[in-house]
């Protein structure tokens, strides 16, 4: 697969240089092609500037990707219970991990050279690959030339956190984006890190047939979610043969000839794990470190993420931050909805702030994770009146149907001004079926509104309105 070519982008370099722009979009993800779109749209001359690959972290290391390969090892998955459909497979079900690998390659390789396309043939914006550093507020250098305007968009993502730990610097490790190269499936994966990354990597590379262990340093799996979620989460985990080690306080790593050897120093268990690859998955870092922002006078904060307001405007006038760099969202859908803050602040007149999104995200595990809202626990911290309502999965007809029942559905909502605060669907379809509490939510309607819906049957949104017809005060 070849890349568009680069001798277009050298003709406009050459012919760019030291020239004035309307607005200056730093970073091809989410939110800059479609910033761009806006901005020309306009009227204005826009420079989209991107270092390496058109799309950002969901087109190449992220969402698509990844969710390509979950798809594949959710064929697997269910060729593998075939026989429980009453289908007859003939034999053991085959990985071809080249053949998944260029599937995967291929999605991202679509997308991309699509992003490219667009903006490359977009009136009114002229596209430039480099590397960006600030030389003042509202001047840039791209390896050796200077272009200026008044407006400037930053749009840098983020890449995989490496903490310093002990013997990190002797072994060979996988991040979220080196783990793509893969085109063999590993003797044993140790995944370093029990959050959402970390878990859609260990689920899926289990199903293609590599011995897989979760090290986490906390009591438990994605902490941030409620406890009976990051327990239902462990078992679906466990039941599918994956080691889960919990309490790693000291986590460290040397080589072995087998691969690495990982220290977990848990509670109970081995001290140690060998595996003959090991993927980090600690958390992200902004893209922040290499821009000379201190020429620009930009406020970072303790994490190197970019600080702004709630319009993502900067501390200095006429600069933007969008998407992951500004650690106001880590997620596609963030991102874009920043571009759209900032389009209809800046082109439509209107007062849109980051404060009014009500966040929801989904976790790519099978079956996966969808959230909105507050949890359980963050709505017993505020103190208010709560009705809360639980239902499991095997109590789901369409779940029941296509025998995918691990899992619940769980609801909180203000007793007092019966609005709904937050709501988790564990289970098929999870991530689907979430929406109908996120739309509610944004806008602003009490849950009875919702409770006397008349969804389709037979489907896991059907379930919603019923859910909501069992809520129980809680003390």
């Amino acid at each position: 697969m070849k890349e568009p070519g680069d001798a277009a982008s050298a003709l406009i370099y050459a012919t760019a240089m030291t020239k004035a722009f309307d607005a200056i979009i730093v970073g091809a993800g989410q939110a800059g092609p479609s910033l761009a779109g806006r901005l020309t749209d306009s009227g204005m001359k826009v420079l989209m500037v991107e270092r390496k690959l058109f799309g950002g972290t969901c087109v190449n290391t992220g969402c698509m990707p990844t969710k390509t390969l979950v798809a594949s090892a959710y064929a697997a998955h269910l060729a593998r219970r075939g026989a429980d459909f009453g289908i007859e497979t003939g034999g053991p079900v085959q990985i071809n991990m080249k053949r998944v690998k260029q599937r995967a390659d291929t999605v991202s390789f679509n997308a991309r050279t699509g992003v490219e396309r667009f903006l490359r043939g977009m009136g009114g914006c002229t596209v430039v690959q480099g590397h960006a550093r600030f030389t003042g507020a509202s001047e840039i250098d791209i390896d050796g030339a200077a272009f200026t305007a008044p407006r400037i968009f930053l749009n840098l993502g983020g890449r995989a956190n490496v903490p310093d730990m002990p013997g990190i610097g002797d072994v060979e490790f996988l991040t979220n984006t080196s783990i793509l190269g893969l085109d063999e499936v590993p003797k044993h994966l140790v995944v370093v890190g029990g959050s959402y990354i970390g878990l859609e990597f260990a689920q899926m590379y289990r199903r293609f047939g590599a011995d897989v262990t979760i090290v986490e340093k906390g009591p438990r799996l994605i902490s941030r979610e409620d406890e009976d979620v990051s327990q239902a989460i462990k078992e679906i985990l466990e039941g599918e043969g994956i080691a889960v080690r919990l309490n790693a306080e000291c986590i460290s790593f040397k080589q072995h000839a087998e691969g690495v050897e990982v220290g977990v120093d848990c509670t109970a268990g081995s001290p140690s794990v060998v595996g003959s690859h090991v993927l980090l998955a600690i958390g992200r870092r902004p893209n922040t470190d290499d821009l000379g922002v201190d020429k620009a006078g930009i406020e970072l904060d303790e994490r190197g993420y970019i600080k702004v307001d709630d319009q993502l405007e900067t501390n200095v006038p006429g600069i933007w931050a969008l998407g992951d760099c500004n650690g106001r969202g880590a997620f596609t859908h963030t991102a874009y909805n920043d571009f759209e803050i900032v389009a209809a602040n800046l082109l439509d007149g209107e007062n849109r702030k980051v404060t009014d999104r009500i966040l929801g995200y989904a976790l790519y595990i099978d079956p996966p994770l969808g959230r909105v809202g507050l949890t359980e626990a963050q709505a017993r911290k505020t103190g208010r009146p709560l009705l809360i309502s639980k239902r499991p999965m095997t109590r789901v007809g369409r779940a029941v149907e296509k025998d995918e029942t691990q899992g619940f559905m769980k609801v909180v909502v203000d007793a007092q001004t019966q609005k709904i605060l937050g709501a988790a669907i564990l289970g098929t379809g999870g991530d689907e079926a979430i929406h109908g509490f996120l739309d509610i939510m944004n806008v602003d309607a009490t849950y009875p509104q919702l409770k006397w819906a008349v969804p389709i049957h037979p489907t896991v949104s059907e379930l919603i309105p019923t859910l909501l017809g069992d809520v129980k005060e809680v003390k």
